[in-house]
């Protein structure tokens, strides 16, 4: 679950970059419409699931909205089948 963890902060943090670009070249208003706050919220789970006690019983039901919110970037290269919900 880490590796997928790290896989999905990482391209956040890509797209971040990516609308960060568009709004420099087009304008503040290109992000107005963007994904940006869904790309918050899924940084936010991914470091609650990393916080979060293994006796927890949130955790198993957390990774899998987590495989699934992954499944976005499972065209990109370093997507692992593994992570398929």
């Amino acid at each position: 679950m880490d590796d997928l963890l790290e896989f999905l902060v990482a391209r956040i943090m890509d797209d971040n970059h990516a609308y960060a670009y568009a709004a420099g070249t087009l304008s503040g208003e290109a992000l107005l419409d963007s994904h940006l706050p869904m790309l918050d919220l899924i940084e936010q789970l991914a470091n609650s699931y990393k916080a979060m006690d293994p006796s927890d019983s949130r955790p198993a039901g957390l990774a899998y909205a987590l495989r699934v919110l992954g499944q976005s970037y499972a065209e990109h290269p370093a997507h692992q089948q593994e992570w398929r919900p």
